[in-house]
């Protein structure tokens, strides 16, 4: 089929465009790098023309909770209109696990996101996964102060980016299902842990700092209520498989 991959350039954008096309589809990748605005619009119909199915995993990296909501709401409601213009016939979704236990940040586009994707119109699925293995060097990046790191207090259960691409392209082919299992990695993890892990992999000589992040996400964090329930799908790499699997570049 005929696939729109928004946010086809991202973490996880990228191995969704790369599996699709190795299983035959043709692929359109959606991104501004590539001349199309979600947010505005600009590009988007010709990027949709006789596309059958879009997979949405673009995303937006702030702490702002208004940020994040009018990210979402208006990418979405583009994505969705000039879907249904175009005649797509199946939306799929990437949201996050736990989110109904954090309404903020991310977490509160993302139920947005989620909620315009039930009533766009356009028959949809919605996947759920943790975070990815790559979510751990982008927070060290971002918390670093000089020889200093900031880390949460996080039960987590990462999974890899590249297994998520693949149950995404798995729930395309499959046509409309809702909301399907939620997906997370083999063991749940202390990020500062696998903080740690990452730091000594690649030479880094940094001291961890414990961070206590206040509020309803702190609090999902610390009690684990970011991780999947049961019933869920489970990936098969772990955190330390994927820095020996050079993949932590």
């Amino acid at each position: 089929m005929r696939i729109a991959v928004a946010g086809g350039t991202g973490t996880v954008g990228r191995h969704v465009v790369a599996i699709a096309r190795e299983r035959g589809h043709q692929v359109v990748s959606i991104s501004r790098a590539e001349g199309v605005d979600l947010v505005s619009g600009r590009g988007l119909e010709q990027a949709l023309q006789n596309v059958e199915t879009v997979i949405d995993v673009a995303g937006i990296q702030t702490l702002s909770t208004k940020k994040a909501v009018d990210f979402f709401t208006n990418a979405t409601q583009n994505l969705l209109a000039a879907g249904k213009k175009a005649g797509v016939k199946h939306h799929v979704a990437l949201s996050i696990v736990g989110i109904d236990n954090a309404n903020s940040g991310l977490y509160a586009g993302k139920l947005v996101q989620e909620d315009e994707v039930r009533h766009g119109g356009v028959p949809w699925t919605l996947l759920r996964s943790t975070q990815f293995h790559e979510f751990v060097p982008m927070s060290i990046k971002a918390t670093s102060v000089g020889p200093l790191v900031l880390v949460p207090t996080m039960f987590t259960q990462p999974v890899a980016a590249k297994e998520v691409a693949a149950a995404l392209v798995d729930a395309a082919e499959a046509g409309p299902k809702g909301r399907i299992p939620d997906l997370g990695g083999p063991r749940p993890e202390q990020l500062k842990s696998l903080a740690a892990a990452y730091l000594a992999k690649t030479q880094q000589k940094k001291r961890i700092i414990p961070l206590h992040v206040p509020g309803p996400m702190g609090k999902a964090m610390r009690k684990g209520a970011l991780i999947p329930g049961p019933g869920s799908a489970v990936g098969r790499q772990t955190f330390l498989e994927w820095l020996d699997a050079n993949d932590a570049a």
